[in-house]
């Protein structure tokens, strides 16, 4: 039976394609879904072959036009700034103005199960008091602490011996601190839809009735456990439309990819330090710039071919190396295909996502400072050691395993079943593996 879906995201960059991905696989099956999102996207979720309906109180961004991004993450001077600004203007912030939007909509055309982008909480907020089943998406390695591994963010291995879980403890104790200033609004916002007011704001993410990770549970910690509503469903690998056509560079030399984040990170320099690196090794390089970078504006040598985009999955098929921020996004289409890297963290969910890679015996990390000798370096040891490799390869074949069955649909439309079981509330207990 047909069931009707919305879907509530924003301009996050490497965030929209995989919700689109999500919902466009619901379309295909038939369902009625709509996507309430940032008028900037309309094109990329039309392209989807989805319904495009823009907010109209929340804030409206383009984060590929650094003078229309919302967040502006780029001005922080520290992490934690950049968390404040995330929470501030999306996460907390805006909530009333999203939980408002998301509610007209819902009212004027309700929807068997609102689905969301991880971090609109005003959204999650309006599923909650409209008493329509919510479904959260998110879109990286689940970004919050549980049981059985380090608190993620910082890029730690698993704890050894004592000192190893004090500082587990301690980082887990401090990782909530970012976001008490956010709380007041999100309460308002709560408060304001009759809904109870919470004492964290972390507890506000565990609202949903599922949060679906679109990530691998292979490259997250063997010993993590989750409560039963947080489930791996597996990471999305289509393309966005923006992608365009494939034309690799010319010869036979071994492709090494380079692909940076989709929004504006001021990372042309590193772009060039990159091209720089591997107009002194034997290789072809197929750089792409993103929307947020002008490829003219990147200098490049002879052997690398500069563009501002191409499709990265199909690209992956001849790639021996991907040079990348590791944002989730091109780092899991790189394990997938089998293809080892050389991850250049810019920040956000980047330095974890890179100790994972890592820890996976998957790649390399240096840091967005290195000069191009060292950048060259690494691909050099990347290239020419297989182990990394082998490692990726290990990596594809269990993606292949989880993503065999489009689990994130299969757990959707059971949401959506008249038939489903009762959702125990939030604030649950007991762990999965």
């Amino acid at each position: 039976m047909p069931s009707n879906f919305l879907f509530a995201t924003w301009a996050g960059g490497g965030a929209v394609p995989p919700v689109l991905s999500v919902a466009r696989a619901l379309a295909e099956r038939g369902h009625h879904v709509r996507v309430l999102g940032d008028a900037s996207l309309r094109d990329e979720i039309v392209a989807a072959g989805l319904e495009a309906v823009a907010w109209t109180t929340a804030p409206q961004g383009d984060p590929a036009d650094p003078a229309k991004d919302v967040i502006r993450d780029f001005e922080a001077r520290t992490p934690l700034g950049a968390v404040a600004r995330l929470r501030d203007r999306i996460v907390c912030g805006p909530a009333a103005d999203y939980a408002r939007d998301t509610l007209a909509e819902l009212r004027a055309r309700p929807a068997h199960v609102l689905v969301t982008e991880h971090m609109l909480l005003g959204a999650v907020t309006a599923g909650e008091a409209a008493g329509v089943p919510v479904a959260s998406l998110a879109t990286t390695i689940y970004p919050f602490p549980t049981p059985g591994a380090p608190p993620p963010g910082p890029g730690f291995a698993p704890a050894e011996g004592a000192p190893g879980r004090l500082r587990d403890r301690l980082v887990t104790r401090l990782s909530g601190t970012p976001w008490v200033k956010g709380l007041p609004a999100l309460n308002a916002a709560r408060v304001a839809n009759g809904l109870r007011p919470l004492g964290s704001v972390v507890e506000a993410f565990e609202r949903a009735d599922r949060v679906l990770v679109l990530s691998p549970r292979a490259l997250d910690h063997a010993g993590r456990r989750f409560p039963d509503h947080i489930r791996h469903v597996g990471p999305r690998l289509e393309d966005p439309a923006w992608a365009g056509d494939l034309t690799l560079p010319d010869g036979d030399a071994p492709l090494v990819l380079v692909g940076l984040s989709s929004s504006f990170m001021k990372q042309r320099n590193l772009l060039e330090r990159i091209a720089d690196a591997l107009g002194t090794l034997p290789v072809r390089g197929l750089l792409t710039t993103g929307p947020a970078v002008d490829p003219a504006s990147v200098r490049a040598p002879a052997n690398v071919r500069v563009v501002a985009a191409a499709p990265h999955r199909l690209a992956l098929r001849h790639a021996a190396v991907t040079v990348t921020h590791a944002g989730h996004g091109t780092t899991v289409k790189s394990l997938a295909a089998g293809v080892p890297m050389v991850c250049v963290p810019l920040g956000r969910d980047q330095i974890e996502v890179a100790a994972h890679v890592r820890l996976a015996g998957a790649g390399v990390t240096v840091g967005k400072g290195s000069s191009a000798r060292t950048i060259a370096r690494a691909v050099e040891r990347v290239l020419n050691d297989p182990s990394y490799r082998s490692a990726a390869r290990r990596m594809a074949s269990a993606i292949s395993a989880e993503t065999a069955t489009d689990r994130a649909v299969v757990e959707l439309e059971a949401l959506a079943s008249p038939n489903r079981e009762t959702t125990e509330p939030a604030g649950r207990t007991g762990f999965a593996g």
